[in-house]
């Protein structure tokens, strides 16, 4: 019938401006963004205090130990970490006496090595005060890396790292950054000189160890160095991924 007829071609017009009005007012608020924070989360509090071993809460600095896990967690994400469950931190907080190096199950939260572990000369003496990105430093590198390949180069076993913290530590293939061992990282060499021995820039270990811990954590663990200065974890792209966070790309020096 005509009027029924009317009625319906009035009713579909009406929810076709519904629609219309219902789009124009989505289309007119206001986009909001947001920074996503690590707390979001859950799997970050893996390492919740209850949760860590006696050894990893009397050795390890609790601010380190944070930005560690919130960076591995940060890499995981973004689909860099290739074998996962590992962290290893190096505290150039600590003098070149002390233990400093530690390699860390995130899952267990306990240690499952430490060692001894030199700086760059470029640093300081006992104890790193100074970093650098720039080829011929020999300065350390703060910041996070990435485990690559081994070789065997001109400091016998090595293990290359890529550095992934744009503008701080990206460099590191450049300046052949790399870990080995080195016989100036000793208990011997600490008694006869005060300190370790120092490199070019690299991570260097004990010949004791070095292999065994090259070949726990090489190809595709998180390795991070810290040092609490220079308000490095502001600066950080790893830390803070909505910044201009770059994947660096780096050639084998072997």
């Amino acid at each position: 019938m005509p009027g029924t007829n009317i009625v319906s071609a009035t009713r579909k017009l009406l929810m076709k401006k519904g629609i219309l009005v219902l789009l124009l007012l989505f289309m007119a608020m206001p986009l909001t963004s947001r920074s996503v924070t690590i707390t979001e989360f859950p799997e970050t509090n893996l390492l919740a205090p209850e949760t860590l071993s006696p050894e990893l809460k009397n050795q390890i600095d609790p601010k380190a130990l944070d930005l560690a896990v919130k960076g591995y967690y940060n890499l995981k994400r973004q689909g860099l970490i290739r074998r996962e469950g590992i962290v290893t931190l190096i505290d150039f907080d600590r003098p070149s006496v002390n233990e400093r190096f530690y390699i860390i199950d995130i899952v267990k939260g306990k240690i499952l090595h430490s060692a001894l572990v030199a700086h760059g000369k470029g640093s300081g003496e006992n104890v790193a005060t100074r970093f650098s990105n720039k080829p011929g430093s020999n300065k350390s590198s703060v910041g996070f890396y990435l485990t690559e390949n081994t070789y065997i180069g001109k400091n016998g076993y090595s293990l290359v790292l890529k550095g992934l913290d744009h503008g701080i530590n990206d460099k590191a293939a450049n300046r052949s950054i790399v870990i080995h061992g080195a016989d100036y990282v000793s208990e011997d060499y600490i008694r006869r000189h005060g300190r370790l021995g120092r490199s070019q820039g690299c991570p260097a270990l004990s010949m004791e160890s070095y292999q065994q811990v090259i070949d726990l954590i090489k190809e595709g663990t998180c390795l991070f160095i810290y040092h609490n200065g220079r308000d490095y974890a502001s600066r950080s792209g790893v830390l803070n991924p909505g910044s201009a966070f770059r994947n660096v790309r780096p050639d084998n020096p072997a």
